[in-house]
Formats: C-alpha cells, structure tokens, sequence
C-alpha cells in the first residue's frame, strides 16, 4: 500500500503539472500564440512552485518535524520503504533550482533585435537543408523547449527529494533526458549542437548504467533499496555480507553522480556540451544540474557512505585532486568563453567536493553540520553568477562585414574593448568572473570560505591548501578576461551587444545583484541555511 502526501508534493505537482499543460498546448494552440501561452505558462508555474517550497519549508519548521515522509510504500511483511521526502537539504535545494531556473528561463525566453532565439527554427530538419531555411525564412520559434525545460526542473527538483535508489534513478533520467534534447537544438552551429548533444547523450547512458549497477550492488548487500538501509544494518549488527561489496556499490553510485556535477576524469563531456548546447540551456544545465546532483551526492555520503567511508575516503581524494588540477590547468589555456566556463565549473566541482567527503555523520558530526549549509550556500552563488555569465554571452555577438549580427561572440579574443561597447554587460560579467575567483564582497568568496572551513574541520587541510592555490590559479583567467573586457582597444566592429527583448538584461541584472548581495550581506542567508540544521 502507497501512501502520498499530496500537498507536501505540491512544488513537484505544479512543474510537473505545467510541463504536461505546456506540451499539450503545442498540440492544440495556434503556432503564432504558442510562444507567448508557454513564456506565461512556465515562469508563472515557477514563481507558483517558489512560493510553494517556501510555504513547505514554513510548515516544516512548524511541525518541528526534521524529516517528513511524501512517498510512503508499506508492505505485507510490515517493512516500509520511503520514497521521496520533505527536508531542510531538499527545500533549501529546491529553492536554489527553482531560483536558477527562474533566472535561465528568461534567457531562454529572450529574443534578440533581429527577431529570433537562441534555438532553432526546427530542430528535427537537417542542419542546411532547404526545409530548415524555410522554416527560418518564416521565423518558426522552437517552442517546445520550455515543456522539456520544465520536465528538468522537475527532475531536479525530485532528485533532491529521493529517498531510496530506485527513486534516485527515475529522478536522475526524468532530468537527464529533456537535456539531452535541448542541447542539440542550437540556432546556429547546428551539427557541433548535435554532435555534443549525442556526446552527452552517450556518456549520461554509461554514467546511468554505472548508477544502475551499484545500486544493484548495494541491493545484493543490504537486501534494501533504501539509501539508509545500510547504516541501519550496521548499527544493528545484521549486515550479512562483506563490505567490499557494499563499498564497491557505493563506488559506482558515487561515479554515476559524480558524472552529472563534471568531476575529473567523469568530466570529458562538459567542456563540448557546455560549447555546443545553446547558450541559455548551458547556463540552465550549468545551474541546476550541478545543484541537484550535488545534493544527491551529499544525501547519499550522510546516508549510505559512513559505513565504507574509509574506501572510499581514497578514492575521493583521487577525484578531488583531479578535478582541481584539470579544471585549473585546461581553463588557463581556453580562448574560447563557453569552454574556459565550463573548466571554471569543473574546478568548482573539486572545491565542492572537499566539503562533500567531509560529510561522515558518525565519526565527524561537527563537519558534517557544517558541510551540508557551506555547501548549499556556494550551490546558491555559483548557480545565480552561472545564469548571469551565460545570459551575457548570450548578447556578445559577432558582426560581419556588412554589419549584420551572426552568432554569439566566444572567441575571448572578441571580448576586446567590451567595456568600451557595453559598460553595463562589462561591468556584470565582472562581478560573475569575480565570484568565480573568490574574490571578497562577491558571493563566490563566502561559498568558498565556507566550503574550505568545513573542510579544514573533517581533516582535509591538504585538499584545502591546493584549492586555495588552484582558485589563485584560476583568478588569472578570470581576470584575464576582464582585462581584455577594460583595457584593451575593439579590434575594429567584429563585435556587438545585441538589443534584445530585455528578458535576459533582468536575469542580468538579478544575477549581479544577488551576486553582491551574497558577498555583502551573506549572513542573512548563511543564518538561515544554518538555522534550518539546527
């Protein structure tokens, strides 16, 4: 017998809910109104869903209640098994999800001065073919991007939720497969959308199988699909098997998860994706999948590592290691704006995850309280500065000889004398590229202060120093961009920031206030964070 909670669950209903409306509506609403229905429909469905998290997380302090159970599954033996659950980890995350997808949804909505979007005007048609110059002659817009877009948040949203394996991994291809569609529907450069949409695609399907298999693995351990089932066994002393298989299940799960945050060596599709996706699906994809998977990695290591938490101490140390220097090392040679972000990510992923394997919730509960908020805070920073950075790529563009805009400007070389062109667009890619680096008084500063201090306090004082050195690293390229951006002279008219419907200029300017307002007032919402774990 199943049991739902159905108002709990409302946040996940009115995604999921508009998701389906909206792919409704591209059946039975005229194509000239479709664009305007589905812009209405999904930003009023998550400021709707915003609300509902926050009036969730209100009746969740109320209840005094730390854990409520959304998804409940009694069986005839008299087990029960939970699968989704209401916390303060999986509200706070939603909020961020719900926050950054709010912000991408109006670049993903923003149409530039020459009348067209991000997307293409069919995306099934062949990329040169007569019937994709047809449909753009007529100006088609792509419209069903924003039901696929609302199916990933959703996704994300149930990822943070999950409470057993199985829910963790229709969670996982419920965000996954939206993804993989929207990245090849690129306006322009339409065979390198499609050929990263098919990287993504075929990696996501091997890092899906290796999740798969180790939780098959925990099963055949623990007799259980429920992420707690092995502490239980433990502490009560009836875990019947060795925990080398128990560990290695834990491995491959932790591998299936670390593929989605773009972890070293799980990072080889990030730099392609994140070049060949359209740009605001880049910075949807950037922000929440990061977020979620992350929290999903953090559930899982307070829940499930503890009791082989010394295996695979090893081989996070492995990983984190990597994932600092790769990031560190290949983002310093980019010229290219979309792949040196997405080396950025990946070196983010290694801070992140110092403050992940600090999470033993046995032998270092005082960590522990401190990783879990240290990390939703930086997940909040990055994903807010993240839209932001990709919302202003999206108006750099290229100017041919005749003066007509082409595609988006990622040639850092392009970048030249922005400041000169555009001082606003200048100013706010400033503030992202310094919260990337960490620099004081941006929001990046505090999320790393805090992810370093929680790792100094779980014993990863060595993993904190080389992050330290690695994030003085990255600052060079970072400001390197800056000052292409400031001090150096336009290489004739190459470049231009578009005018556009003026969508993305106020995911823009959201993104760089937030940005400050982390950096500047951050204990409002460090207090609060942190309130909701004591």
């Amino acid at each position: 017998m199943t049991h739902i909670e159905w108002l709990a669950v409302l946040p996940l209903l009115i995604v999921f809910g508009s998701a389906v409306l909206g792919t409704l509506f591209e059946a039975f609403i005229p194509y000239r109104a479709r664009r305007a229905v589905q812009v209405t429909l999904s930003l009023t469905a998550l400021a709707g869903t915003l609300v509902a998290v926050v009036w969730r997380w209100t009746e969740l302090q109320a209840s005094g209640a730390r854990i409520i159970p959304l998804a409940i599954t009694r069986h005839e033996n008299g087990t029960v098994a939970l699968g989704l659950v209401e916390d303060s980890i999986s509200l706070i995350a939603q909020t961020v999800i719900v926050v950054g997808a709010l912000l991408s949804f109006l670049v993903i909505a923003d149409r530039t001065e020459t009348r067209e979007g991000a997307f293409a005007a069919a995306a099934a048609t062949r990329p040169g073919s007569p019937a994709e110059r047809e449909f753009t002659r007529l100006g088609r817009q792509q419209t069903e991007i924003f039901p696929l877009a609302l199916f990933a948040t959703g996704g994300m949203m149930a990822f943070t939720s999950a409470y057993d394996l199985l829910t963790f991994f229709i969670a996982l291809e419920v965000l996954s497969l939206p993804l993989y569609v929207l990245s090849a529907t690129a306006r322009r450069k339409r065979l390198l959308s499609q050929e990263a949409a098919l990287k993504y695609f075929i990696l996501g399907a091997f890092s899906s199988a290796i999740f798969l298999m180790g939780a098959a693995l925990i099963y055949g351990a623990t007799g259980v699909l429920s992420i707690e089932g092995a502490i239980i066994q433990v502490t009560r002393g009836i875990l019947q098997v060795p925990n080398a298989l128990l560990a290695v299940g834990v491995v491959m799960l932790v591998i299936g998860l670390l593929f989605k945050v773009g972890a070293a060596p799980f990072h080889s599709w990030t730099p392609d994706v994140y070049q060949g996706a359209p740009t605001p699906i880049t910075g949807f994809m950037a922000a929440g999948t990061k977020a979620a998977a992350f929290v999903a990695l953090m559930r899982v290591f307070i829940l499930l590592v503890t009791p082989v938490w010394s295996s695979i101490n090893v081989f996070m140390w492995i990983v984190i290691i990597a994932t600092i220097l790769i990031g560190t090392v290949m983002g310093l040679v980019q010229t290219d704006v979309k792949r040196l972000l997405a080396y950025s990510s990946i070196a983010h992923a290694g801070f992140i995850l110092i403050a992940v394997n600090s999470i033993d919730v046995i032998s270092k509960p005082e960590s522990t309280l401190q990783a879990v908020p240290a990390v939703l805070f930086y997940l909040l920073a990055y994903a807010v500065a993240t839209v932001g950075a990709f919302g202003v790529v999206t108006l750099v563009r290229e100017r041919d000889a005749h003066g007509n805009v082409l595609g988006e400007a990622t040639k850092l070389s392009s970048w030249a004398g922005l400041g000169k062109r555009s001082p606003m667009m200048a100013v706010s890619m400033t503030i992202f590229l310094l919260s990337f680096a960490g620099i004081p008084l941006t929001g990046g500063f505090i999320g790393k202060f805090e992810v370093f201090r929680a790792g100094i306090t779980g014993g990863m004082t060595v993993l904190v120093v080389l992050a330290v050195l690695a994030s003085a690293a990255t600052a060079v390229f970072y400001f390197r961009l800056i000052q292409l951006m400031f001090f150096r002279e336009p290489d004739g008219e190459t470049t231009a920031v578009v005018e556009s419907e003026g969508m993305s200029i106020v995911a823009i300017i959201l993104a760089a206030i937030t940005t400050l307002a982390l950096g500047v007032v951050p204990h409002i919402v460090l207090d609060f964070i942190m309130g909701s774990f004591a």
